[in-house]
């Protein structure tokens, strides 16, 4: 019997937490990040992004990246899309991480 193999996170780099904005502005935000989510999508090394609204919070806004390596994160920031409107952060609590080792968590 064979075991399906899990995913080795290992050396791969997150970047997440929450940026706080304008509830007023919230949808703005999250659309003005259509493009470059689409297009981080798409480079080789990007392994997920994401831009989300909280659902009870009306003033966060969760990111999220994670990149198989630092090497790739750098190149994609090297040529990148800028977003264009977007609204102003208030608060950002956006971290990034360096991935030891992972596991499912179930």
């Amino acid at each position: 019997m064979t075991t399906a193999r899990k995913p080795d996170h290992s050396g791969k780099l997150v970047i997440a937490g929450p940026v706080h904005i304008d509830p007023r502005q919230r949808r703005a935000f999250v659309d003005a990040h259509k493009d470059l989510i689409t297009a981080a999508r798409a480079f080789r090394g990007c392994l997920d992004i994401a831009v989300t609204p909280d659902l009870v919070d009306p003033a966060r806004v969760y990111l999220f990246e994670l990149w198989e390596s630092d090497e790739r994160l750098q190149a994609w920031r090297a040529m990148a899309p800028v977003p264009v409107d977007v609204p102003p952060v208030v608060r950002d609590e956006v971290q990034l991480h360096r991935i030891s080792a992972s596991g499912s968590p179930f």
